[in-house]
């Protein structure tokens, strides 16, 4: 089960939540990129590879019995805060087409760099499951 919590009087935020009360089964996603399930980038692009980062996230949660519905929390590492700015609209279509208006709890954070060099974003997440 999970429960929104948003502090009365606060303004309502958009594309995530303040907090989330559940119950169930954790499962804890590792990190994902932008490659593909044969760890092949098919794209250097942010979008694409936002895509494709938060498809592995599901495919991970679906493994493990969940959905989008059942993700908690997101921290979002990015390589270039500029240009996620700036191609907002574009994540947030791709965001809405894989999760729906669903939206946990989140942070994006910039960083220097990932660990493989050709990744633009890296999301870990954390999922409870019924």
């Amino acid at each position: 089960m999970i429960e929104i919590v948003q502090p009365e009087g606060w303004a309502k935020p958009k594309g995530y939540s303040n907090g989330i009360l559940a119950t169930g089964r954790s499962l804890y996603v590792g990190g994902q990129i932008g490659w593909n399930s044969q760890c092949v980038f098919e794209t250097l692009d942010l979008v694409a590879q936002f895509r494709q980062t938060l498809q592995n996230v599901l495919d991970v949660v679906h493994t493990a019995g969940g959905n989008a519905s059942h993700i908690v929390q997101m921290t979002w590492y990015l390589t270039d805060k500029a240009e996620y700015a700036s191609r907002l609209k574009e994540i947030g279509e791709v965001y809405r087409a894989l999760m729906g208006r669903h939206y946990p709890a989140m942070a994006a954070v910039e960083v220097k760099a990932l660990v493989e060099p050709e990744a633009r974003i890296e999301i870990q997440a954390i999922a409870v499951l019924p």
